[in-house]
């Protein structure tokens, strides 16, 4: 017998984490120009605990981050660590988030360049209904292409509601934001008249939206101008109850069109709530957003990671730290982390869920021809569901299973962590959408 996609893991079982890459093991381990490194800070909007840092408001992590900002950190992802969804009370650690900072490693030539500091800047943008939806997310992803001809950059959102009931508790995390921009999103399909945000009252969602900003001559060229599109997020899943409690999708063949491209996936948004009186349906969808920059930057090569993270007492035990610090000396940028409200207990008794974690790095070796050879031949490739490469998980590892961050093949930023990985874990053959067997 062949050996095929694998079935949906069943609810109750361990639903191992997995590692999907375009690349073979070896060369994930390649040497690159440029070396990262990241800071990963977590913070509450319900108090202080010793290595969580509290914040009234995600307003106020401009001012927050600001320390790490003059030493050449910016944020890369910013995600909530816990999911209630579909569940009938909020979970701890409902309102704890997670911030990831990276820098390319300081040298002479970046020490001296103005624009490694950009400036980050929130927004608060009030959104229509009691979930998200195609229409409205289309909307926003217009309202972030407005705010970036000013020559700002999308960094990522965060939903949140407000002035209201936030995953069972009350919450307001508007101090500290700028007020909503003048154009607000248009929910198509309709006449094309826009919507009096005004009409909706307290308790209604709002999206915490997060941009870069320079200096006036200080800007990256590659971040003047840049444009953001969609792509297709579909997931099968399964459930308890309204509950997900495990989920599947081929991340590669979802996004390896815009990567070959040179674009960035920068954020995601997944429509978990299910409408009241409807069915629960065995799949979900939603969107990813990705930046294109002004210059023809090359395709990217990705490393996919659905992961683990352990909460012990009040603090993160376990999750994707030491695996990041690894890759970060091969040259592996971290651009999206999209929680899932997947949560069970680990052997301790502790917290668990997963995560997904994207990184991209610059395909090697490759000519500017090539780079304009490549974008023209997936030109047709980005509308609707893109034609990726094969999708290939490779080791299986649950929560508590005992290694660091539930990955026993990663060490704490060892360059040499991923060398006990069986060679083959990341083959693949072009054309096929094959599996390892395990």
């Amino acid at each position: 017998m062949g050996c095929g996609l694998r079935k949906l893991e069943d609810p109750e079982d361990s639903s191992p984490g997995k590692i999907y890459s375009t690349l073979k093991r070896p060369q994930v381990e390649t040497k690159a120009d440029t070396v990262y490194e990241y800071v990963l800070l977590d913070f509450s909007l319900e108090g202080s605990r010793p290595t969580v840092q509290y914040v009234a408001s995600l307003c106020e992590l401009p001012q927050a981050l600001q320390s790490y900002y003059t030493q050449g950190y910016v944020l890369t992802a910013l995600h909530p660590i816990i999911l209630s969804v579909g569940r009938t009370r909020s979970l701890p650690f409902s309102l704890l988030y997670r911030a990831v900072l990276a820098r390319p490693r300081p040298s002479r030539q970046t020490a001296s360049m103005c624009h490694s500091v950009p400036v980050l800047r929130v927004e608060e943008w009030p959104l229509p209904g009691e979930s998200l939806t195609g229409d409205t997310v289309r909307a926003l992803i217009d309202r972030v292409n407005s705010s970036a001809r000013g020559g700002v950059r999308f960094v990522g959102s965060v939903l949140q509601q407000v002035s209201g009931v936030a995953n069972g508790r009350m919450h307001s995390p508007k101090r500290g934001c700028r007020s909503p921009p003048r154009t607000p999103p248009r929910t198509p399909p309709g006449d094309g008249e826009q919507e009096d945000m005004s009409a909706y009252s307290p308790g209604d969602l709002r999206l915490l939206v997060f941009f870069h900003s320079w200096a006036p001559g200080c800007a990256p060229l590659d971040s003047l101008a840049c444009q953001y599109h969609q792509g297709a997020l579909s997931m099968r899943v399964s459930r308890k109850g309204q509950v997900v409690s495990a989920l599947e999708a081929d991340w590669l063949e979802l996004t390896a069109a815009y990567y070959r491209r040179g674009w960035s996936l920068v954020d995601s948004f997944v429509y978990w709530d299910t409408p009241k009186g409807e069915p629960v349906p065995r799949s979900l969808e939603g969107l990813f957003v990705y930046e294109e920059r002004s210059t023809s930057p090359p395709a990217n090569d990705t490393i996919v990671v659905e992961q683990w993270t352990v909460i012990e007492g009040s603090s993160v035990k376990t999750d994707y730290g030491p695996l990041l610090h690894t890759l970060a000396e091969f040259g592996w940028l971290l651009t999206c982390v999209l929680p899932t409200p997947i949560i069970r207990h680990d052997s301790d008794g502790n917290l668990a869920t997963k995560q997904v974690v994207f990184l991209q790095r610059p395909v090697r070796n490759q000519t500017a021809g090539q780079q304009r050879n490549q974008a023209l031949s997936v030109r047709g490739d980005v509308s609707g569901r893109s034609l990726g490469r094969p999708l290939v998980p490779t080791e299986d590892v649950s929560p508590g299973a005992g290694g660091i961050g539930g990955f026993p093949v990663f060490g704490g930023g060892d360059p040499g962590a991923l060398s006990h990985l069986e060679e083959g874990v990341f083959e693949q053959d072009e054309g096929k959408a094959e599996v390892t067997c395990m």
